[in-house]
């Protein structure tokens, strides 16, 4: 304690700056972490939070008895390991190709159109979507029509959806991935590829034995950090192209949309607040274990 008034004192200006760090967390992560308490109680707004009853473990039963905390833990879990495994190969595979590329207003046209979904919104995209697969008047049964097939009937097949969600987080986030994967290649010495001309290395075994070694430690790291949020699902993502169309729940339903629903819909701050935390304590031990993982085969690449 005395060590660190001691260094208090010789550091204040530095504590001092980090102060608005420290309440801002302080304010939004820690104080609401009373409301844990919801988890154990069948809440009632008319006895408010600590005078609710207390139900114990019972929320946490019910979930798992009704097999919704397993539904909800393959779906969020399974989608954002297709996000993470397909986004990183194709954030790496598009840098490498464009960091090839030698008409550099082609190059930088073709990063710029990669990018610009990005900053498109999930509205926006629902909208989009909407009017694309829309049975009665979308661009894809009109289509159809034209050409005298029958119409689809895509919010009424759960299936598709697996494929759909997955497509279009790959349009909106692929080329946020690759310019922090094309940072990366332009930070690599060209000493290395000239070398490597020299000793008769043609561009395929260029790519592979130095531009892909060298991506190593910037994908371990995105990696590490997409794994942290891996119980956290995208929520616009899923609630603006879903929304409450209870036929795709099987399918499209995710913890974060099953919380906003149980707060919204059925009012259930009990249940909510248990997949809450369940989804937190779930994430925590993931991260924890997979970093345990990392620091055993290269500590340099462990977050922690």
């Amino acid at each position: 304690m005395r060590h660190f008034l001691q260094e208090l004192s010789r550091n204040r200006i530095l504590f001092l700056m980090l102060l608005p760090t420290l309440i801002y967390f302080l304010i939004n992560s820690y104080f609401p972490m009373v409301g844990v308490y919801y988890a154990f109680t069948q809440f009632d707004f008319n006895s408010g939070l600590f005078d609710s009853a207390f139900v114990g473990l019972k929320n946490f039963e019910f979930l798992w008895k009704s097999g919704t905390l397993f539904r909800l833990t393959l779906n969020t879990v399974g989608y954002n390991l297709a996000f993470i495994v397909l986004g990183n190969v194709l954030a790496i595979v598009c840098a490498i190709l464009l960091s090839e590329l030698r008409i550099k207003w082609f190059k930088k046209l073709t990063q710029s159109i990669m990018f610009l979904p990005y900053f498109v919104s999930f509205v926006i995209l629902s909208v989009i979507v909407y009017n694309v697969f829309n049975y009665d008047s979308g661009f894809l049964n009109t289509l159809l029509a034209q050409f005298g097939a029958e119409p689809v009937d895509v919010y009424n097949k759960p299936v598709i959806w697996i494929f759909l969600i997955i497509l279009f987080y790959l349009w909106k986030n692929l080329g946020y991935s690759m310019v922090i994967y094309l940072a990366t290649i332009t930070g690599i010495s060209e000493e290395y590829y000239e070398a490597a001309k020299i000793d008769g290395a043609n561009i395929f075994q260029r790519i592979w034995y130095i531009t892909v070694p060298m991506l190593k430690t910037t994908f371990v790291m995105l990696l590490l950090f997409a794994l942290g949020s891996i119980m956290k699902g995208q929520f616009d993502l899923f609630y603006q192209l879903i929304g409450n169309n209870g036929v795709l729940y099987n399918t499209t339903d995710i913890l974060d949309t099953y919380v906003f629903r149980s707060l919204k819909v059925t009012f259930d701050v009990g249940m909510a607040t248990a997949a809450g935390l369940y989804q937190s304590l779930f994430g925590f031990i993931l991260i924890m274990t997979v970093n345990w993982i990392i620091r055993k085969i290269n500590d340099e690449y462990a977050l922690f």
